[in-house]
């Protein structure tokens, strides 16, 4: 399971990378559009090559929450942020999302609320708000920016929390292409906006929005749910506290962009904070 967090970890972050350069030819919707599009077709070929097993009836309710919320309203509401926002704003804002995913939980999931897990979630935010001053050009003057990050925040813990659910009778692989299609066909709206956007965009932007739709939503998304099956919603979403430090040196790779000596020290307490919060969950495998 380690491995899976890993590398939905890394892929995660290297979306804001890929959005950054497709959002500069494409509009917020179009692109999640497309972007959903293709994982929708990449995750439908590994489900008929595998002959992954469709949940039942009864758990389609939450697997159409999770599609709306996560799939849909959570990347309409990020790219248009990105756009307003610049990345450490919006990574700041954004993951409140796992502080509403512990809440929520708690009380939904009956999950409870273990001290641990919430001082991880709070030690790992505190990271991330440096982490948010220390790269923010504009703070939250934009208050539509500001505003569109939370809706993707709520967008995200609702999404997360309906799913956790589904998988204890569905595999991950079934619901997270279920949870795909219709997070598209939410956005079928912006259809006409997507085949306008592709007449004009150069083939970089296509290449990056197939990345986005292959690497992030189709393998990212599966990772999450095999290993969200097996913990936690509270305990995996502290996991992606790790994304805003690596999607900062993901942008000094490949963007140029030379993160601030704040960004580290926010980093670290980012880990901090995930390994806070996972301690527990260790030590009840021991027992």
């Amino acid at each position: 399971m380690i491995a899976a967090v890993a590398v939905m970890v890394c892929v995660w972050a290297s979306a804001f990378v890929a959005i950054r350069f497709a959002d500069r030819e494409l509009s917020p919707g179009a692109l999640a559009l497309g972007r959903l599009l293709v994982g929708s077709a990449a995750l439908g070929v590994l489900v008929l090559v595998r002959r992954a097993p469709l949940p039942g009836r009864r758990e389609l309710t939450g697997i159409v929450v999770c599609g709306v919320l996560w799939f849909g309203l959570y990347n309409v509401a990020l790219n248009a942020a990105e756009k307003r926002v610049d990345a450490g704003t919006a990574a700041m804002l954004v993951n409140v999302g796992p502080i509403l995913i512990a809440i929520l939980a708690g009380v939904i999931l009956q999950e409870g609320f273990p001290p641990r897990l919430l001082a991880g979630c709070l030690v790992s935010f505190a990271g991330v708000v440096v982490i948010g001053v220390a790269t923010s050009r504009h703070g939250l003057n934009d208050s539509l920016g500001a505003i569109l990050c939370l809706v993707a925040a709520v967008g995200y813990a609702g999404g997360v929390v309906a799913q956790k659910p589904v998988l204890r009778h569905a595999s991950p692989l079934s619901v997270t292409w279920l949870a795909c299609t219709i997070g598209a066909i939410s956005c079928l709206p912006y259809a006409s906006s997507l085949v306008h956007g592709l007449g004009h965009a150069g083939g970089s932007t296509i290449a990056w929005m197939i990345y986005l739709g292959v690497a992030p939503t189709a393998a990212g998304f599966v990772l999450w749910a095999y290993a969200l099956a097996r913990t936690t919603a509270g305990r995996m979403g502290s996991t992606t506290y790790l994304v805003p430090p690596l999607a900062l040196l993901f942008g000094w790779a490949f963007l140029a962009e030379v993160p601030p000596v704040l960004v580290f020290p926010g980093g670290a307490l980012c880990l901090a904070g995930v390994a806070l919060a996972r301690t527990r969950s260790r030590r009840a495998k021991l027992k």
